[in-house]
């Protein structure tokens, strides 16, 4: 394909979208003959006849044939498929539409929203035809035939008229980007918005059916009983490069849907999630839909008006509708009020609400659905804009999609093809009769893009010295309650998390070897003592004393005595087979779970009950991935000890050491409980309370209790505790005497002394626990943790849980916001400031 220049013209453009020819020829070629030929297009038919045609009626019967002739040519080039054959039929009426749109310009200037004055009206209808019937849209190249044209100037013209149309467009879509960032700013702040097209109407008059046929596309939920709840935030969004309509909803984080039937779902729900007992929600929900078949507009759907509530329906319901509408009627929006033909518009329930907040009509539009519903003569009477003047006047449509069979209907994009062709055909069949007014839903679109960028544009320098007052105020807050110090929520939780790390890396020098081993070493001492309360030295008060053979017979015991050799075996057996490996492990993981708590607690994030269920997750997440592997590999290297332990005398003598420290322990642990009991119930009381327990069997109870009428269960609980003390203490010093004498300082009587040999034991499981504690889980923890918390902070958290996360202090909370909405006023002044620079430029073109 050759260059494109400035000396070089199209010659056919595309037709819906196929570019039947796509080639150019150098000018140069026709100037040196190359071409000999001309080709005579329609159009400089069209312009040669209006030089010298004086008869515009007797030309259009030429025109008419020629315009026959050239569907009848595109219709044989494309009658591959049907499509094609549908799309060459639309172009031939496209083609007429030019013509009669070009010779109507001698009978006047096209009006489009001004209401007629008596003036010219009949001159301007001939000429408004064309456009207004919507056979041929200004801004669908699709529809045009390019020509080739010796006149070099009046193709830049034509070349400048659509860069003027493509600025307009880039300036609509900027001023609604513009209102989207003062919407986020502030929702309720009517002083910093720019307008939008508010749609209303009653249930029955079609509002719905517009919006779809704006869009293209059936997405608005439906419903036999009041379905629309919800104030529905439509942003249309013009996007040339999408194959198809994608549809998203900002605030639920939902993108990229291009399943209508899912959208529609999805409305359907939010709508009915507002209970039927309040019927109306004034919370909207926002709606984005990019295509490259829709307009950049900025509409917004409410509820429709109703006359009477249904049973089912709150009284105060149309209340309620007026309210929250009237909201959205207010300035600077727009007002697109749609009406039924088949209903007068004295009973229009939308032209009704709509005078009441725009009484000289400046901001509405008014619509006229179901044109084919009423004969034409009285369809033009209601778009000729004499009974009920509108300044922008009115646009009569057809939104009715025809059924393909008497049961079955077309949905989707063939509904909204299947609905244009019978709006077209139907507007061409009554070309006469709406000749003058303004119809189509292209036409539609036209005025709603024209309307809304022309409203935008007048709000704009206010709106833009609003936004600078705003931001004047929010930059002094800002720096005078923060010193202009940035803060974000992301920065604030690596700050938060930062610190964390710090006190971890702390940690982590102070808590080692030696602390993993004081920690599994205390649980083994109080499973060595419980092993031997429970196997040496219990004795039961309510039971006869040759249940058991007394402790105090193992000092005389014979050095062969079977008895105290298999005790002791029994209880060594207990301690090493009581699951070490899986008691250790658990031990450490809870102690390193309770320090994160304490850390945690010493830090900011300690007000953060999400951030700090985060922190937990992550370390018991590090933790649980070693926890079964460590267990496994600490049973296996105890489990010698299990069958044979050997000892060696410096063994022997540190545990002798160790375990009399810890027998003094616990004889002062019961001394201090003892004398706790006696200071709650008195010495006395509790002494004659234990006296009686241990004579309650003869005169002697017997005669306390007489004296005392009785005790209480709680009191003789009391006393039982006392005895058990004082009989626990008695038996820890004989013991402690035991261990101290020379029958206890050699290993080879270690069946007179298990104290000594169950606390070599749990030594040695110790010791070997710890090795494999300290390599297999605790370093592993060190090195792993602030990797999984970052992991678990950049991929298990939302942008809005990180902003609810800052957010739960007050004080971020403030700065946070105070920021961002500075950010935000600074960004819509510089987007502001563009679009007016654009504008400028514009006018000075």
């Amino acid at each position: 394909m050759l260059p494109r220049s400035r000396h070089m013209v199209p010659m056919m453009r595309r037709t819906f979208g196929v570019r039947l020819i796509q080639h150019q020829i150098p000018k140069k070629q026709i100037q040196f003959g190359l071409i000999k030929t001309r080709p005579f297009s329609i159009y400089s038919f069209g312009k040669f006849a209006g030089r010298v045609v004086k008869a515009p009626a007797a030309v259009g019967g030429g025109l008419a044939a020629a315009g026959s002739y050239v569907a009848y040519k595109v219709e044989q080039a494309s009658s591959y498929t049907k499509d094609q054959v549908d799309r060459a039929k639309d172009l031939a009426g496209g083609l007429y539409d030019n013509i009669s749109g070009f010779f109507g310009k001698f009978g006047g200037n096209g009006s489009e929203g001004v209401p007629p004055d008596g003036n010219g009206s009949n001159a301007a209808a001939l000429g408004g035809t064309a456009a207004a019937v919507g056979f041929k849209s200004d801004d669908d190249e699709d529809e045009e035939t390019l020509y080739l044209d010796e006149d070099e100037d009046e193709e830049e013209e034509e070349e400048d008229s659509e860069t003027m149309d493509d600025e307009m467009l880039n300036l609509t879509r900027q001023m609604i980007e513009i209102r989207s960032i003062l919407q986020s700013i502030d929702p309720n702040d009517n002083t910093l918005k720019l307008p939008s097209i508010v749609v209303i109407g009653s249930q029955s008059s079609g509002k719905s059916s517009v919006l779809e046929a704006v869009v293209g596309r059936e997405f608005l939920p439906k419903g036999s009983n009041m379905v629309t709840r919800r104030p529905i935030e439509l942003t249309l969004v013009n996007s040339p490069d999408l194959a198809a309509e994608v549809a998203e909803f900002p605030a639920l984080r939902m993108n990229n849907l291009t399943d209508f039937e899912q959208v529609q779902k999805i409305l359907y729900d939010l709508n009915l999630a507002v209970p039927i007992t309040e019927a109306i929600s004034n919370d909207p929900i926002q709606l984005t839909i990019r295509s490259p078949r829709v307009p950049d507009l900025s509409l917004v759907d409410l509820p429709g008006y109703i006359q009477v509530e249904a049973a089912d329906q709150p009284t105060e319901l149309k209340r309620k509708i007026r309210q929250l509408c009237d909201k959205y009627l207010e300035e600077p929006n727009i007002i697109l009020a749609i009406s039924a033909a088949d209903v007068d518009l004295a009973n229009s329930t939308a032209l009704r609400a709509s005078r009441q907040m725009d009484p000289k009509g400046e901001r509405t539009i008014g619509v006229v659905t179901k044109l084919d519903l009423v004969d034409g003569a009285e369809a033009r009477g209601i778009l000729t804009n004499r009974k009920y003047p509108l300044k922008m006047g009115y646009v009569g449509v057809v939104t009715k999609v025809p059924q393909t069979s008497i049961f079955k209907k077309k949905t989707g994009y063939q509904a909204f093809i299947a609905q244009q062709n019978f709006e077209s055909t139907f507007l061409k069949d009554n070309k006469d009769e709406f000749a003058g007014t303004s119809v189509g839903t292209r036409t539609l679109k036209k005025r709603l893009m024209r309307v809304l960028e022309r409203s935008m544009a007048l709000s704009l320098k206010p709106t833009y010295d609003r936004v600078q007052q705003e931001l004047e105020e929010a930059s002094y807050k800002f720096k005078v309650e923060f010193n202009d110090r940035s803060l974000t929520p992301e920065t604030y939780i690596a700050s938060s998390i930062d610190t964390l790390k710090g006190a971890v890396k702390e940690f982590s020098e102070r808590f080692g070897r030696n602390e993993i081993k004081s920690v599994l070493k205390n649980e083994l001492d109080q499973k060595v003592l419980d092993l031997l309360a429970s196997k040496y030295w219990n004795k039961p008060h309510d039971q006869s004393r040759e249940i058991d053979l007394d402790l105090r017979d193992i000092v005389n015991a014979s050095p062969t005595d079977v008895y105290w050799h298999r005790k002791l075996d029994l209880t060594t057996n207990s301690l090493t087979k009581l699951g070490v490996g899986r008691l250790s492990t658990t031990l450490l993981t809870n102690a390193l779970l309770t320090e994160i708590d304490n850390m945690i607690d010493n830090t900011t994030l300690r007000t953060h009950p999400m951030i700090k269920q985060v922190v937990r997750d992550a370390a018991e997440e590090v933790l649980n991935s070693r926890y079964y592997s460590t267990a496994d590999q600490v049973e296996n290297c105890i489990k010698p000890f299990k069958f044979e332990i050997e000892l060696e005398n410096s063994e022997w003598k540190q545990s002798r050491d160790h375990i009399i420290r810890l027998l003094n322990e616990e004889l002062r642990s019961c001394d201090q409980y003892l004398q706790l009991l006696k200071k709650n119930i008195g010495s006395r009381k509790l002494t004659q309370i234990m006296t009686y327990l241990e004579n309650k069997d003869n005169s002697i109870g017997e005669t306390i209790e007489r004296e005392n009428i009785g005790f209480s269960p709680g009191i003789l609980s009391r006393g039982r505790d006392a005895l058990f003390l004082k009989d626990r203490a008695s038996l820890l010093q004989f013991r402690i005497s035991c261990l101290k004498s020379s029958q206890c300082k050699i290993k080879e009587n270690k069946y007179k002394c298990p104290e000594i040999f169950l606390a070599a034991v749990a030594d040695k499981l110790t010791q070997t626990a710890v090795l494999f504690l300290n390599v297999e889980l605790l370093s592993d923890f060190y090195y792993n943790f602030p990797r999984a918390l970052d992991a678990k902070l950049s991929n298990g958290l939302t942008q809005e849980q990180i902003e609810a996360f800052a957010k739960e202090d007050p004080k971020v909370k403030r700065h946070i916001e105070l920021q961002q909405r500075k950010e935000l006023l600074e960004l819509a002044t510089s987007k502001i400031e563009d679009v007016m620079t654009l504008q400028k430029h514009r006018t000075k073109h």
